[in-house]
């Protein structure tokens, strides 16, 4: 039997990534029953102290077991924690030399959606990939440079250290996890039975940009503004330099720093944002929202806005477009 640690951490954490491991890996204990096979999961919860954390003001979550009492383990699940990741890493710090101790006898770890900031914490990660909640990800990349951020991915598998997208994305990598332990079968069953979208692979679609601001570099804040007053025009590294006085290498090294984008990559991405919110709300065809975002060439559009969203134009408008899919 696999025993599993659902670990219960201080602060604000997602009740969901704590109840929702519980209660999947218990139920395929019952669906191995009612086959005649004996359970495969052990699933406890694991705090620093036995006292009861409460959450959402609502709930209170009694764990099993301390740290101290668990000797060894097969999987420890890190649940989503909110607030200030800084101050979240400092409360939950005691967790760290056992979950890095664990993993050196062989336990496996997976964290969901921002318990990533806890999982990078513990310098497990250093030089692999990690996902996170979208929205988080460039805070992730600006606390943890060492650690490849992967916004796009809704499941990473690190030689038996896992991370999650963001939100709901922790139940594709639990049915991950469950296919590598009990079989695809399984991981159908489960996913039929919990009403789960099986082997979604990225989170792509669901990003919105919101340009990344949280630095203190007015002349990039400058070339933002310009950029996104003006996506619909041809903007060149040269005219922004030029209009701020600043030398090209200068100003994209400033840039890149800044926003952790190329001003390229920035430009591209204010467009497919516009294009997306016009796809979610418009009725105008693909030709029409690719000319108004400042595109010419169809093909170069699909392409790009495919690359950025996990999807091709039509795919989104018909996914955010109640209006146009009936047109």
């Amino acid at each position: 039997m696999k025993h599993i640690s659902v670990l219960v951490p201080t602060g604000a954490a997602a009740l969901s990534c704590i109840e929702g491991p519980f209660t999947l890996f218990n139920k395929v204990n019952d669906f191995l029953a009612a086959i005649g096979k004996p359970p495969m999961f052990i699933v406890q919860l694991v705090g620093l102290s036995k006292e009861p954390r409460v959450y959402d003001r609502l709930f209170r979550v009694y764990p099993d077991l301390v740290l101290a009492e668990v000797y060894k383990t097969d999987l420890i699940i890190i649940p989503a924690v909110n607030g200030d990741m800084e101050t979240v890493i400092a409360e939950n710090n005691d967790f760290f030399p056992w979950i890095t101790a664990q993993y050196k006898a062989g336990a496996e770890v997976a964290s969901l959606c921002v318990g990533a900031f806890l999982l990078a914490a513990t310098g497990l990660v250093k030089g692999k990939r990690c996902a996170t909640h979208w929205l988080s990800a460039h805070q992730f990349s600006k606390m943890f440079p060492d650690v490849e951020m992967v916004s796009d991915k809704v499941v990473t598998d690190e030689n038996g250290i896992y991370s999650s997208g963001g939100a709901n994305s922790f139940w594709n990598l639990l049915l991950y996890l469950i296919e590598k332990y009990t079989g695809r079968e399984m991981a159908i069953l489960s996913a039929k039975y919990f009403a789960i979208e099986i082997d979604r692979s990225n989170q792509s679609s669901f990003i919105m940009f919101k340009g990344q601001r949280d630095h203190q570099d007015d002349s990039v804040k400058k070339a933002q503004d310009f950029i996104e007053l003006n996506f619909q025009e041809k903007i060149s590294v040269d005219q922004l330099s030029d209009m701020l006085a600043i030398g090209r290498r200068s100003f994209e090294r400033r840039f890149k720093k800044a926003t952790t984008n190329t001003v390229a990559e920035y430009i591209q991405r204010v467009k497919i944002e516009a294009a997306k919110k016009d796809f979610e709300t418009s009725r105008k065809n693909i030709t029409e929202v690719m000319c108004d975002v400042g595109y010419s060439d169809t093909k170069a559009f699909r392409t790009i806005f495919k690359k950025n969203t996990g999807l091709s134009p039509i795919e989104y408008r018909n996914k955010y477009n109640k209006e146009a899919l009936a047109l």
